[in-house]
């Protein structure tokens, strides 16, 4: 075999090192299109705002946030996957969500599909309405042992985080409640504090208001460690009540089709990597909103989503709610 000549080695390699440095410096020359796929003042339309404003100033152009809610947050998600693959348009959420859509036979995509882009941690929070008479999460698990299925419970609807938290919760402690849906966290958490409903089960940052206003009384947070929100003070973890009782970290963020031009994911990555992760915006929101800043992206971004996917694909199947087996879209048994 003939050597290869030093000269074209070096050629190839200054080649290469361009290609990279053009992929990492893509400038988008339109707006980009957001879609959130909840209803305003939620969540995701919360820490997604704070998040685009933060890569104007890095991407130097427009991001128009849109809500498309419908069909716990799959209709957004389809029109994103259906867009031209040219990197202008995005959609953002709950991982969880993403991964599981389809288990729950709403829509063929998982996570694999996409580039993750993590802002932060969503923690779902047990809360009644104020003039509840539950006054501490043993007693609301005594109503509902005592009469099955008519606790009412607001979520933004199945496969939500809310609904997430409430069939851990039923499983864990062998009762069933009533549920009623929303199009978002916010309306859920809204039903709950006018006395629409008794219970939500919706995440922190979407009670936080109503908690500090005391329209909400929050019972517990549905995991293994206490949260602190600022104006009100902490909440006790559910493993206080449900002994042993876990649930795996919500990641949320933005996502982007992976069929997108490289150059696209090469840029979000150096701005995750370099800027997101120090970002004071982000940071202030978690605070506020009881959630966890956790900017990742990339492998590590997969890697951290993937026990929460798994956690919810086998508890929906089973409660016998989900349409494919997880086992046969790459979800196995934990």
């Amino acid at each position: 075999m003939k050597p290869v000549p030093v000269r074209q080695i070096l050629v190839t390699a200054v080649l290469a090192a361009a290609s990279v440095s053009a992929m990492a410096q893509w400038k988008p020359d339109r707006p980009i299109t957001l879609i959130v796929p909840w209803a305003p003042g939620g969540s995701t339309d919360q820490v997604t705002r704070v998040t685009a404003a933060e890569l104007e100033k890095h991407l130097g152009q427009k991001i128009v946030v849109m809500n498309q809610p419908g069909a716990s947050g799959s209709v957004g998600t389809k029109n994103a996957l259906a867009a031209p693959a040219d990197g202008y348009t995005w959609t953002a959420g709950g991982a969880k969500d993403l991964g599981t859509y389809k288990v729950l036979g709403m829509l063929d995509t998982s996570a694999s599909d996409w580039n993750l882009y993590l802002n932060v941690a969503h923690i779902a929070v047990v809360g009644v309405n104020a003039d509840a008479p539950f006054k501490n999460m043993n007693e609301l698990l005594a109503a509902m042992k005592a009469r099955p299925g008519t606790v009412s419970v607001a979520t933004a609807g199945v496969n939500s985080s809310g609904h997430s938290a409430i069939e851990a919760i039923a499983r864990a402690a062998n009762v069933s409640y009533k549920h009623v849906t929303y199009d978002g966290g916010a309306p859920a958490a809204v039903a709950a504090a006018s006395g629409e409903t008794q219970v939500t089960t919706q995440l922190a940052a979407e009670q936080t208001d109503m908690i500090r206003a005391k329209k909400i009384r929050p019972l517990a947070v549905v995991g293994d460690k206490s949260i602190e929100i600022e104006g009100f003070g902490s909440i006790p973890p559910l493993s206080q009540f449900i002994p042993g009782f876990k649930d795996p970290i919500n990641y949320f963020g933005i996502f982007v089709p992976k069929a997108a031009p490289p150059e696209v994911a090469a840029t979000l990555n150096k701005i995750w990597s370099t800027e997101m992760v120090k970002s004071d915006a982000l940071k202030k929101y978690a605070q506020a909103r009881g959630a966890m800043f956790a900017p990742m992206s990339g492998d590590e971004a997969q890697k951290a989503v993937f026990p929460a996917i798994q956690s919810y694909a086998w508890t929906q199947q089973a409660a016998g709610k989900a349409k494919v087996s997880p086992d046969t879209v790459g979800i196995p048994r934990p």
